[in-house]
C-alpha cells in the first residue's frame, strides 16, 4: 500500500511538470522512479513511458477539443516514432544499468543546458525558409518533402529515446516544431502531447511483450500523473513560461548530477 501511494505521489509530480512545461517534463519520470522506488532503468523506463503516454493522451484530447492539435503533423511524427520505439526497448534490455544511467544523466544535463541558454535573437531578414509553414488560405501546414523529412526525423529520434530511456520525447519534439514550423507555442505543445501519446503506445506494447512493465507500479503512477495534469492545466496559463522553463532546467540539472553520482557508485 505504501508503494502504491508513493508511486501515485511521484506520478502527480510528473503530471504537474507536463502541465507547466507542455510535454518536456516527461524526462523526469524515470529519475523519480529510480530514486523514489529504487527501480533499475530497465524497469523504470517502461513505467515512466506508460504514465507519460496516458497523461499526454488526455492532454492531447483536450487540445483536440480546443482545435490546437495539428493532427496531420502529429500523425507523421508519431508514425516514425512508433516504428523506431521497439528498437529502443530492445536495446535497453540488452545494455547494463550503469551505462544507461550515465547516458540518461548526460541527456538530462544537455536538456537543462539548452533550457537555460538564452534564445538567439531572431533576424527576420536572414535565415532559411521554414520547412513547414501554415497555408494562410487553408489554415493548415503545407506539405512538402523537406517538411515530411523534418517531421519523420523528429519522430525517429523521439521514438528511439522513448523506448531506450522511457522519456516522452517532448524535449525533442517541441524544439523541433519550434525550429521547423511557424506554429504558435500552444499548438506546438498540444501537438507534442499527441505525438508522445502515439509513440508511447509502441514502446509500452513492446515492454509488455517482453514482460518488463509492472502495472502495479505503472497504474498508480499513471493515475497520479493524469490527475495532476488536469489540475495543473488550470493554473499553467497564468504562469510565466520563461520562469517555468528556468525552474525546470535547474531541477533537471540537479537530477542529472544525482543520476551521474549514482551511476558512478
Amino acid at each position: 500500500m505504501e508503494t502504491l501511494a508513493l508511486s501515485a505521489a511521484l506520478g502527480s509530480l510528473i503530471g504537474l511538470v507536463l502541465a507547466f512545461t507542455g510535454a518536456g517534463g516527461g524526462i523526469l519520470a524515470m529519475p523519480l522512479l529510480v530514486f523514489g522506488l529504487h527501480l533499475p532503468v530497465q524497469q523504470a523506463a517502461p513505467v515512466g513511458l506508460a504514465a507519460v503516454g496516458i497523461a499526454s493522451a488526455v492532454g492531447a484530447l483536450l487540445g483536440l477539443r480546443e482545435r490546437v492539435v495539428r493532427y496531420r503533423a502529429a500523425s507523421m511524427i508519431g508514425l516514425a516514432g512508433i516504428l523506431v520505439a521497439p528498437l529502443g526497448v530492445a536495446l535497453a534490455q540488452r545494455l547494463p544499468n550503469r551505462p544507461l544511467l550515465v547516458a540518461f544523466a548526460l541527456l538530462l544535463a544537455f536538456v537543462a543546458w539548452r533550457s537555460l541558454k538564452p534564445p538567439a535573437p531572431v533576424d527576420p531578414d536572414a535565415g532559411r525558409p521554414l520547412p513547414c509553414q501554415v497555408n494562410p488560405a487553408e489554415g493548415r501546414l503545407a506539405w512538402t518533402w523537406p517538411c515530411a523529412r523534418a517531421l519523420a526525423a523528429t519522430g525517429s529520434l523521439s521514438g528511439l529515446l522513448s523506448g531506450l530511456l522511457g522519456v516522452g520525447g517532448g524535449f525533442v519534439i517541441v524544439p523541433s516544431l519550434s525550429r521547423n514550423t511557424d506554429l504558435d507555442l500552444r499548438s506546438i505543445h498540444a501537438t507534442s502531447l499527441a505525438v508522445i501519446a502515439l509513440v508511447s503506445v509502441s514502446g509500452v506494447t513492446a515492454a509488455i511483450v517482453q514482460g518488463t512493465l509492472d502495472w502495479r507500479v505503472a497504474g498508480p503512477f499513471a493515475a497520479g500523473a493524469t490527475a495532476a495534469l488536469l489540475i495543473g492545466r488550470r493554473f499553467a496559463r497564468g504562469l510565466d513560461p520563461g520562469r517555468l522553463r528556468q525552474a525546470f532546467a535547474w531541477v533537471s540539472l540537479v537530477v542529472s548530477v544525482l543520476l551521474l553520482a549514482r551511476a558512478l557508485g
